[in-house]
């Protein structure tokens, strides 16, 4: 039974009692009983679940396609598999998955270049989050100045520092 001041966790026990100093127990996994169902372990998490079966779900998937699009027919006949698709489709898919991904992304780039201002709009220079510089007299003397509030560069100096010679 647990004092009524303690903190249990799954790794450590602390124990705040009064009575005595306080004692910090790590408790061991491999103290416990063995057994399934005793560990306090539910099982694995829904998401190592999800992968395992969806790359198991692909790897068949790949190897059904694949037979499907380069055994001969006269094979498939052979093992009684008389009903299937079009050897078409074996081409076609593909090539439109590749297409519908090409023009998606040229869709997305060409969506940004139409949101984007142009090169000479001063929306590339200022927004509504622009601070000017301002007036800043330092007070203090040698090593001991302030750090100089948050500012925007102008971009006169800029210009002024990068191509002046």
């Amino acid at each position: 039974m647990e004092e009524p001041h303690s903190v249990s966790s799954p790794r450590r026990i602390l124990s705040l009692s009064k009575k005595k100093r306080a004692s910090v127990s790590f408790s061991d996994s491999d103290d416990k009983a063995s057994g399934f169902g005793l560990s306090g372990e539910h099982g694995p998490k829904p998401s190592e679940v999800y992968g395992f079966v969806g790359s198991i779900t692909i790897i068949v998937a790949t190897v059904i396609f694949f037979t499907w699009a380069y055994v001969p027919e006269h094979w498939l006949h052979a093992v009684g598999i008389y009903y299937y698709p079009s050897r078409y489709w074996a081409l076609a898919v593909p090539t439109y998955i590749v297409v519908t991904v090409a023009l998606a992304l040229a869709f997305y780039i060409g969506l940004n270049f139409l949101s984007t201002p142009p090169p000479t709009s001063l929306n590339t220079l200022f927004d509504e989050f622009t601070r000017d510089p301002s007036t800043f007299s330092p007070l203090g003397e040698g090593d001991e100045l302030p750090i100089e509030p948050i500012a925007d560069i102008p971009i006169e100096e800029i210009n002024r520092l990068m191509f002046d010679d």
